[in-house]
């Protein structure tokens, strides 16, 4: 296996927003894509990553493999690599380590060891959602930022042309609307949609914002969030959020 990434910050980014929230998972080398789907410790979110092999200057994968990655480990040595670097991943099945070299004005030559991870495969659930918002990160990012002075939740709305984040503490209240315009599109069944979600973690899986521009969110009535930043045939990274219930 030797996988050549002339744009590294492609699985950097990725691997440091991921690392937030999932410390160690099983990454799959198949013939198209590295694939990592993960749940967070505590049950509350997963992640599910693809970086498709035509992101990669060099994609020779002679047979799928399966690797567990120690996440905390692989970013202290993704944080090392500069933007003008060409970096490269290397299998070493003997020592069951991978290499990751750093190529710019030096050579730079890491070795990291794998992990036996011992979990069930995580079936990426499958949803069906009432509400479909595309608009810019930024907007969203700032409306996030807004919504964790007032408390630790906060509801997202969706109906005809009209998208509203709020949260509300013992004191306070906080309100943001987004219209439909050129940089937000707003798609909703016939009854409006809200649901309650986690700031705390929401602040972790807005950090997607690095690799695009683009956030795309789905969620219905009381119900799950799928969050989504893709860069076109490069990648996706989509983070499923599970809903704040009013004992929560």
């Amino acid at each position: 296996m030797r996988l050549t990434l002339n744009e590294p910050r492609f699985l950097k980014d990725s691997i440091l927003i991921i690392s937030e929230l999932v410390n160690e998972a099983n990454l799959k080398i198949l013939k198209d894509r590295i694939e990592l789907v993960a749940m967070d410790p505590a049950n509350v979110s997963m992640v599910i990553f693809n970086l498709l092999s035509s992101a990669f200057a060099e994609y020779d994968v002679k047979a799928e493999k399966t690797i567990g990655i120690n996440l905390v480990n692989l970013t202290q040595i993704l944080k090392r690599v500069k933007p003008t670097e060409i970096l490269t991943l290397e299998l070493d099945e003997e020592r069951n380590r991978m290499h990751v070299i750093l190529k710019g004005t030096t050579t730079k030559n890491f070795e990291l060891s794998l992990l036996d991870i011992d979990e069930r495969e995580q079936k990426i659930p499958t949803l069906k959602f009432n509400a479909k918002i595309e608009t810019n990160t930024l907007m969203f990012n700032d409306a996030i930022e807004d919504m964790d002075i007032i408390g630790d939740s906060l509801s997202l709305s969706a109906s005809t042309n009209n998208f509203v984040i709020e949260s509300e503490g013992t004191i306070s209240k906080g309100k943001v609307e987004i219209t439909s315009d050129d940089e937000t599109t707003i798609q909703v069944g016939d009854k409006g949609v809200s649901s309650r979600y986690s700031i705390e973690y929401l602040k972790k899986i807005i950090k997607g914002s690095k690799l695009t521009n683009v956030v795309t969110l789905e969620f219905g009535q009381d119900y799950p969030l799928r969050t989504e930043y893709r860069v076109v045939d490069k990648l996706s990274l989509q983070f499923i959020l599970a809903p704040r219930t009013p004992t929560d």
